[in-house]
């Protein structure tokens, strides 16, 4: 399985010579250096913004066939634009109609390499922990370079003054803001959320859909599916005390009620 997005075959007709694409050397490129992440808050947000995808969303909206479309969504993951430049390690990013190498513990598919994927990511978030990332000044510069459509920075502690969620669009050769954090090919959308994680309340970014409805991580579909069975299971408990009411009517007025079911 190749890491590149699908391409339409040639047209059987065509005589023009396939060009060997040759994959540059990365030999001394440092994929990762083992850095531990730099707090709980940030790991918790990165995790639930990556897991909620893979539990409980579709995907992208399905292409004219109607087929299924690919993602990836990754944290911390090394985002190369060239061989040469040091690559940006955003703390979620979302890329649609691409997948992982299948052999993904060989250097030249660990990362994010561009050339590899054929295309930037589709959205790229970073959550802003302290001062230091200059997440509105360069890191924006960069990921606009690199054509990454959608930029958006959380800033739940207020760091960086201002919203807490602010987002991003690429129009021409630079970002403009958004009025609101939806993205159209993806049919998804980013926005404030106050609630409980895995044991901890506070303010999170979570991912939406177009009816406005938060995308459950994998914990809360689990306990809506057991909510549901228990309104089931009361409904049918109600139904069963109701029968065995009105038999008991009928027979205090000498009638057997009919137990066949019909």
């Amino acid at each position: 399985m190749s890491s590149m997005p699908a391409m339409p075959p040639m047209l059987a007709s065509s005589t023009a010579p396939v060009a060997e694409v040759v994959a540059p050397d990365i030999s001394a490129i440092v994929t990762e250096d083992d850095a531990p992440l730099d707090n709980f808050p940030s790991e918790k947000q990165q995790r639930l913004l990556t897991e909620s995808l893979y539990s409980s969303w579709p995907g992208p909206p399905p292409a004219q066939e109607g087929e299924r479309r690919s993602f990836l969504a990754a944290a911390n993951v090394g985002l190369f634009a060239t061989p040469k430049e040091p690559p940006l390690v955003p703390d979620v990013l979302l890329s649609l109609d691409v997948e992982l190498h299948e052999a993904w513990w060989q250097k030249e598919h660990r990362s994010y390499f561009l050339w590899e994927f054929g295309k930037p990511p589709d959205v790229v978030i970073e959550v802003v922990s302290n001062r230091e990332g200059d997440e509105l000044g360069l890191k924006r510069r960069r990921y606009a370079w690199m054509r990454v459509a959608y930029y958006v920075v959380w800033d739940p502690a207020g760091h960086l003054g201002g919203p807490a969620l602010r987002a991003f669009e690429m129009r021409g050769h630079t970002y403009v803001p958004m009025e609101r954090a939806w993205f159209e090919a993806a049919g998804l959308g980013l926005c404030p959320w106050e609630g409980v994680y895995e044991g901890r309340h506070d303010r999170w970014l979570r991912w939406h859909t177009a009816d406005g409805g938060v995308v459950p991580t994998g914990a809360e579909r689990a306990e809506r599916e057991q909510a549901r069975a228990e309104r089931e299971q009361a409904r049918a408990e109600r139904e069963q005390a109701r029968a065995e009411r009105l038999a008991a009517q009928l027979r205090a007025l000498g009638v057997e009620p009919d137990d066949s079911g019909s």
